[in-house]
This record gives C-alpha cells, structure tokens and sequence, in this order.
C-alpha cells in the first residue's frame, strides 16, 4: 500500500506540474524583448557621465535647472522653455513592448511660478515637437514611456531633422544596443533660429519657447559591464554630431559627425566630465569613423 500511494502521490505531482508549465508556456511572449534577452543589462544612472553644465535643483538657477527623473536627467532654461541638454542611459533592460503613448504633457514637477509649455503651444509653428530623450528608448513600462513626453523634454525641431536625420541616429543607438553594448546618451540645442515648415523663427509661443539653430548629441559606446565611466578608454567609440535645425539637411546623420571638442566649445559644456582626463582629451578630439547603420 505503501508503494502504490507513493506512485500515486508521484503521478499527482507530475500532473500538477504539467499543468503549471503549460499555464507558463501561454504567457511567454511571442516575441521575447530584448530586456529578456540580456539578462545582464541593468539600468544605470544618467549622470554617469558627468553634469555637462553643473546644472543645480535650486530655482535661483533659472537658466540651468537641474531636473532628475528616473529616465533621463536634464538642464532646463525657464526663459527658452528648453532642455539646455538631456542626459540618459540606454540598455536592453530598458526596453520592452510597452507602445508609444503620444501623451505630451506640461511638466507640473517645475518650480511653481514658472511658465509651463503645453503641447499646443508648438501648434502652427512649422516646428514638431522634437524629443530629446526618444519615446522608443522607453519601452519598459507606460510609465517611462509617457516620461519622454514632458514638455520639459521637447524642443522645437524642423521635421526633416527631427524626423529623418535626428531619428536615424536614434534608430542606431538601439541597434548598438542589440548588439550586445550599453550607451550613455547626452544630447540638446543652442543657438537662435531655425527653419521649420513656415519658414525661419527664432521663437514660437508668443516668444515663450525659443528656436534653437543646432541641435547636438554625444553618444558614449560600451560593453555591456559595470563602472561604467571607469571603462572608458582611449579607444572607446563616441560619436558626436551637431546638425542644422532646418528642413534643408541631409538625411544621413553620419555627415554631421564632429568632435566632442567642438559641441564643448560651441555650447561652453564639459561633457564626460566623470571620465578620466587624459582619456577625455583623446576621445574629445576625434570624429567617430564607424558604421552607420
């Protein structure tokens, strides 16, 4: 007797077994996220690169507000009504299925008293509401999704540039992504001036939201790893590009390849600020040379 219930009590579990792998099977995703397939990649600190502009969390500091969300971090400039620059990181851990919400949004985390741009306030402009941040960088949940649409983390973009030029190298950053690398992303715009669908305009808003001339961005390259600014190394691939903000550019990011030298000296930031001197001075001073797609 003692055999037979031992036989049955088997045949029970494995039943039961069955059965729950079989409940498991049906909730796997058809298409498996990156995140599931790199289960080494974490996410990291924006800043980890450095504070480009010494931004402060205090008010007082209206043209350079430090303002840390938990997926991405940012420079606002109160009287632009722009990021003077956003910094983010990038893995597969934070991509996911999550679709893109479209739900842009004033930023009620600004210091109270200050201008808060709306959506609407780039209507008939000429100019999209460009993303410094990309929506498709934040796939992991709703939540970070809908973060990238903050007003906080728009910036008037002529469509070509925004739509073309600006999201192919977008698209490749997540390529490199899916070849196995982790990148710190740090991006933004200066100057006055640029030409939208309605032609130029140095502002939009009733001259609340600036237009900027340029737009900018430095990506840094690494394996997937820890300590990240400590693996920079004079041999570490960092691109870097400044564009017109036109709709007469050309649609292929590569010919706007310039040095991390030359972004600091139009823009007075010290980008990558967290990495070793020595490896700054060789890796600010070279235009990537890398594929493109």
């Amino acid at each position: 007797m003692k055999f037979t219930f031992t036989r049955l009590s088997s045949l029970v579990l494995l039943m039961a077994l069955a059965v729950s792998c079989s409940k498991d099977e049906q909730n796997v995703p058809a298409t498996p996220t990156a995140a599931v397939i790199n289960q080494d990649a974490t996410r990291d600190g924006n800043l980890a690169m450095g504070n480009p502009s010494g931004a402060v969390a205090d008010p007082y500091y209206y043209w350079n507000y430090l303002m840390n969300k938990a997926q991405y971090s940012l420079s606002y400039h109160r009287d632009r009504g722009t990021p003077n620059w956003v910094s983010w990181h990038l893995s597969s851990a934070w991509l996911g299925s999550t679709p893109r919400q479209d739900n842009f949004s004033t930023d009620a985390t600004l210091p109270s008293g200050w201008y808060r741009v709306s959506s609407s306030s780039y209507t008939g402009s000429g100019f999209d509401r460009g993303h410094n941040c990309p929506s498709a960088d934040r796939t992991g949940s709703v939540e970070d999704n809908s973060a990238t649409f903050k007003m906080t983390n728009m910036m008037p973009q002529a469509s070509t540039n925004n739509q073309q030029t600006w999201a192919g190298l977008e698209n490749y950053c997540r390529t490199l992504v899916n070849q196995g690398n982790e990148l710190y992303i740090i991006c933004g715009s200066y100057g006055r001036g640029g030409t939208g669908l309605n032609g130029y305009m140095t502002t939009i808003d009733a001259g609340r939201v600036t237009v900027p001339a340029r737009t900018w961005k430095v990506v840094v390259v690494l394996p997937e790893g820890s300590g990240d600014a400590g693996r920079v190394t004079t041999s570490t691939r960092v691109i870097a590009v400044d564009m017109p903000n036109s709709t007469s550019i050309s649609t292929s990011w590569g010919s706007y390849r310039t040095t991390v030298d030359a972004i600091e000296t139009a823009t007075g930031y010290n980008l990558l600020s967290a990495v070793n001197s020595t490896v700054q001075s060789t890796i600010e001073a070279r235009v990537d040379s890398g594929p493109t797609q």
